[in-house]
């Protein structure tokens, strides 16, 4: 069985083959537009759509020159639809239908959000129920996973995600887009003080980083070095984020976790969370570090699982700009 992953959800277009019989990744093809949005300090929709129509076809081919396949001997087609930036999305989804129509193969539109949540146990069945946390570009979410398809939200951002907050201070302090791995690197090179930072007090498991932002910004404008503020942000940001999983996983009472998105491959997130691991003796499953930004792996092996379960989709189906985990 071999599955084509397509995803074009935001600014990485990405087309993988994935053998579902062996649970292998035979390509995994990413071209990012890091270049084109840079100017802005993020993503622009329609530039992200030109570029993603630009290169589907080259990366397709280079997915299935990797892999070491021919069109033909594809079986399924599953293409990213909802959530994400409806421009780009249609791309992608236009061209899996596409395909899917030519080569006479199902078709399956896949949940981005799903597909992060999954992302960690490619290649192997998923072990329900877990507790995931989904801390990508634009969403920053804890779900409950009680079985294939059943999710519910307990804890969500109530105003810019983590990803999105990273690539705002990033902006700030003239550091680059995207915003993660800079901050990121100066906070591994930095040796100084860290300074404090407020933690939002929301109540429950939900987020908000607004507050974290403006106390960032205010450090650096009354004359902080770029290089503190990058690090102290980084330092409450991501302690924030264990501390609201570790709330979770003694609200919920499931001890098994699954963390993925493009944050996962933050170094210090991943240090804190096998800390979180040892001191709260959970079952800590990560995205590994190719499959944490967006990519069509994690598109196959989440339409694979969702084909078996329910079968093909209508080559009706439509892209969603916006589309909640526990209610598609």
């Amino acid at each position: 069985m071999l599955v084509l992953g397509i995803d074009t959800s935001c600014d990485d277009t990405s087309v993988a083959v994935y053998r579902a019989d062996t649970g292998r990744v035979l390509s995994n093809v990413v071209s990012s537009q890091y270049e084109f949005h840079a100017p802005f300090g993020g993503v622009v929709p329609e530039v992200a759509a030109r570029r993603h129509a630009e290169q589907i076809d080259a990366v397709f081919n280079a997915a299935l020159k990797e892999a070491g396949v021919e069109p033909e001997e594809l079986n399924l087609v599953a293409t990213t639809n909802r959530p994400g930036l409806l421009p780009a999305l249609l791309v992608g989804l236009t061209f899996g239908k596409g395909l899917s129509f030519r080569l006479g193969i199902p078709f399956k539109a896949v949940h981005h959000i799903e597909a992060h949540l999954l992302s960690p146990f490619i290649g192997r069945e998923p072990p329900f129920p877990f507790i995931g946390l989904v801390v990508s570009g634009g969403h920053t979410v804890i779900v409950v996973a009680e079985k294939l398809g059943k999710y519910k939200v307990v804890g969500k951002t109530l105003d810019d995600a983590v990803g999105e907050a990273y690539d705002k201070v990033a902006k700030l302090l003239s550091l680059g887009y995207p915003g993660g791995p800079a901050i990121d690197r100066l906070y591994r090179s930095y040796r100084g003080e860290l300074l404090k930072l407020p933690k939002p007090k929301v109540k429950g498991l939900d987020f908000s980083f607004s507050g974290i932002k403006t106390a960032t910004r205010r450090l650096f404008e009354q004359g902080a070095p770029a290089v503190q503020v990058a690090a102290s942000f980084q330092e409450t940001a991501v302690d924030y984020l264990v501390e609201k999983l570790k709330k979770a996983v003694k609200e919920v009472g499931v001890k098994r976790v699954a963390v993925a998105g493009g944050v996962s491959a933050n170094s210090l997130l991943r240090e804190k969370l096998l800390a979180l691991k040892e001191e709260e003796g959970i079952e800590l499953h990560l995205a590994p570090l190719e499959f944490t930004s967006d990519n069509g792996a994690m598109v196959a092996y989440t339409g694979y699982l969702r084909f078996l379960l329910e079968g093909a989709d209508p080559l009706t189906v439509g892209a969603q700009a916006r589309s909640p985990i526990d209610e598609g």
